[in-house]
This record gives structure tokens, C-alpha cells and sequence, in this order.
């Protein structure tokens, strides 16, 4: 039996064409993974600032998350501030889901160096398993 040559090069061209596509679609729809150990969501947190809280001068900070790999979601983020080289311990702000930690520290002096800190909590994966990630310290003298 002989074969067309043609007829085998239109198949042949085909077949390449064919698994050139079903390959393209594979790589395109990969969904986009994290890069090894980072975290699935980012947070950010705010440096210490002074605000007028009823008359009463306090300084404030907040934690809000700043964006998630497709499959994460935030699950909670806390802010903290501390006047630092005083004997008082911290004061913090935890928010439960996506939203915005405020802490406000107060009494307020002037002149002071406060500290804020924060941590940001994700879930990710299925089964779902929580990563949590510190920011800061920032600095302020107000």
C-alpha cells in the first residue's frame, strides 16, 4: 500500500497543530501559584500619627490587608502601639475578617517615640490553614 507524501504532511502538521493548542490551553489556564514561602496575603501597616479622638489627643495606627494570591483570604489583622521606653505595655486593635485594625494609644506625650506593630492573618488551601505575618516596627516622634 503506498501513502500520499502530501496526505501525511497535512496530518503530521495537524497533529503538531493540535497538540501546540491543547498545550497552550494547559499553560494559560495553570492557575498562578505564590512563589515558594511567601505569604498568601499581604499587609500593611500605617506609622504611628496623632489624632483628635472626642478632644482628646491619641495616636493611632492601623493594620489593613494590602492583597491576596487568588485562593487566600484575610481572616484577621491586628494593630499595636507603644510609647517606647515607658513601663506601659502596648495597646492593640484586632479585627476578625477582611478589614481595617485601628488601635489608638493613649494618653498622648509630646515628644514621645512610638512604636507600631502589626499581624495580618490569611486562610489558605483546602483543607483551609491559617498563615499569619508580622510588619513593622515603625518609628514615629510626635
Amino acid at each position: 500500500m503506498t501513502y500520499d507524501p502530501g496526505m501525511l504532511r497535512r496530518a503530521n502538521v495537524a497533529w503538531m497543530t493540535g497538540f501546540a493548542m491543547a498545550f497552550t490551553v494547559v499553560a494559560v489556564s495553570a492557575p498562578a501559584a505564590a512563589e515558594p514561602g511567601s505569604p498568601p496575603c499581604s499587609f500593611a501597616l500605617t506609622p504611628p500619627r496623632v489624632v483628635d479622638v472626642s478632644g482628646t489627643p491619641m495616636v493611632t495606627a492601623t493594620v489593613d490587608p494590602a492583597g491576596c494570591s487568588v485562593a487566600a483570604e484575610p481572616t484577621s489583622s491586628v494593630a499595636c502601639v507603644q510609647l517606647q521606653g515607658s513601663d506601659g505595655v502596648q495597646q492593640c486593635a484586632t479585627i476578625e475578617g477582611p478589614g481595617t485594625a485601628q488601635v489608638y494609644y493613649g494618653p498622648y506625650r509630646l515628644g514621645g517615640i512610638y512604636v507600631a506593630t502589626g499581624r495580618g492573618c490569611a486562610s489558605t488551601g483546602n483543607p483551609p490553614r491559617s498563615s499569619c505575618e508580622t510588619t513593622g516596627p515603625l518609628t514615629a516622634t510626635l
